[in-house]
């Protein structure tokens, strides 16, 4: 179940946008705390540093401890040089965070309570002169009680040099109660309200992705139609958008176009086969049952015709059938010309025209194969004569093979590459052939890299032009 959950893509976006959006709010939200938190520790410590600097003005001022106007709702010592506290607030019951946890004046002359030494009153730290208050105040984090309440506190330090008293240290405190609470409230609402942003992220981030994944589930679903059904001419919706749904439907239905093209072209190419295979062999079978009933009426020369035709036929099926199947040229390199020298060799009216060596890399073989077809379509349409020329064309080699006949009109020229096609003025199967020659031809062309046109000559017959890439 949490598989099949987290297998859709829905629910990942939805996942990957929720912690996406949680870490950003972490983030955010801790950098907010920590902002809050060091301002109004901040302010408090400016608070304290100025009540602190009040009393040392008024010690610097000649004022008798007894006549220090301390504030009795904040916690303020001040603690002379040997550490001794000589003046507090009154209502100060508990105090720690600064030089001395006491909370009465001592009597000059009395020691200081055992630990209050420590610092030894880091006011030493600063040289001042009679009457000079120090520049730079301490701070420190503590707690306090008065009347009974007990709250954490920041306490300034400001030395200060009195005249007839020496060096003494003023503590004063300003309350983080302010701090805290402001804290707690900003930790409440992002504890409550981050939730809550989270669960509208996830559901806004469901119902988006929700509606902009429904074309692709509806394409999912026409495709698995198509599959049921083997309906190659049923197409998926596009949906009234230019995203990238919209180019995975228009792909998709160019697919399944060239897929149904490609399986129509092969129910063609198996009923014509079939087709062109059953009347010589059909032909055989009669003269051989002719011949078995009446061996002097056997027409050897007809069999052995109709034989040969039958296996011509099948070499071109088997290669047709090898060249859909993937089957790529050899790499060796092929001498076009001498090519067409030896595949001219023998035949009538034929002359060749190539002077230089012309290499190419592929199969001999099929290169062959296609000079042999090239030329006996031309010998088959020829008044006269065929010309053969091979030469170079830059990065290209080029096999032009010319007639003097009529030609091939213009609206057919592309239709006579086609499988099994044969023009009106070629039908007859004992002329015509079985119209594989011109497609197997422009088949292994373009298996090799190159082309296979044709176009008028200038004698006026047909000109078939093959241009592969040179070695």
């Amino acid at each position: 179940m949490r598989r099949r959950l987290f297998g859709s893509v829905r629910s990942r976006a939805t996942l990957g946008a929720t912690l996406v959006v949680a870490v950003a709010l972490l983030a955010a939200g801790t950098a907010v705390l920590l902002s809050l938190r060091s301002n109004l520790v901040g302010e408090a410590g400016t608070q304290a540093e100025r009540s602190a600097r009040e009393v040392a003005a008024d010690l610097a001022a000649g004022t008798a401890y007894d006549q220090l106007s301390l504030d009795d709702d904040q916690p303020v010592q001040v603690v002379d040089a040997d550490g001794r506290l000589v003046a507090a607030s009154e209502k100060l019951e508990r105090i720690s965070g600064t030089g001395t946890d006491a909370v009465r004046p001592q009597t000059p002359g009395r020691s200081p309570v055992a630990g209050d030494d420590d610092d030894d009153d880091d006011a030493d730290d600063q040289s001042l002169e009679p009457g000079e208050i120090g520049r730079n105040a301490k701070f420190h984090d503590g707690s306090a009680t008065i009347e009974g309440e007990t709250a954490d506190y920041r306490f300034a330090e400001v030395p200060v040099e009195v005249p007839g008293k020496g060096a003494l240290t003023v503590y004063a405190g300003a309350p983080l109660s302010a701090e805290q609470s402001a804290v707690n409230t900003a930790l409440t609402v992002m504890l409550i309200g981050f939730p809550l942003l989270l669960g509208v992220v996830a559901g806004v981030t469901w119902l988006v992705t929700r509606r902009a994944l429904r074309p692709v589930e509806g394409i999912r679903g026409e495709m698995a139609a198509i599959t049921a059904s083997e309906d190659l001419a049923r197409r998926v919706p596009v949906p009234d958008t230019h995203d990238e749904v919209a180019r995975l439907a228009r792909t998709t239905n160019e697919t399944l176009a060239a897929l149904e093209a490609s399986v129509e072209r092969q129910r063609r190419f198996v009923a014509d086969a079939s087709h062109e295979l059953r009347s010589p062999i059909a032909s055989l079978r009669t003269q051989l049952e002719v011949a078995a009933a009446h061996p002097e009426l056997l027409d050897l020369d007809g069999a052995v015709a109709d034989t040969v035709r039958l296996q011509h036929l099948a070499a071109d099926l088997l290669l047709l059938a090898r060249l859909d199947a993937g089957e790529g040229p050899a790499g060796t390199r092929v001498d076009l010309a001498a090519l067409a020298r030896e595949e001219a060799a023998g035949r009538a009216g034929v002359t060749v025209e190539a002077a230089d060596a012309v290499e190419v890399a592929g199969s001999r073989g099929q290169l062959g194969r296609v000079l042999a077809n090239l030329l006996d379509n031309a010998q088959r349409h020829a008044g006269s004569a065929v010309t053969v020329a091979v030469r170079r064309d830059g990065e290209r080699a080029v096999v032009e093979v010319a007639d003097d006949g009529d030609g091939v009109p213009e609206a057919d020229r592309e239709r006579i590459f086609e499988r099994f096609v044969r023009l009106d003025a070629a039908r007859s199967r004992d002329d015509g052939g079985a119209g594989l020659g011109l497609a197997i031809a422009r088949d292994v062309a373009v298996r090799h890299g190159g082309t296979l046109t044709v176009r008028d000559a200038p004698a006026g017959g047909a000109l078939f032009a093959l241009r592969l890439p040179l070695a």
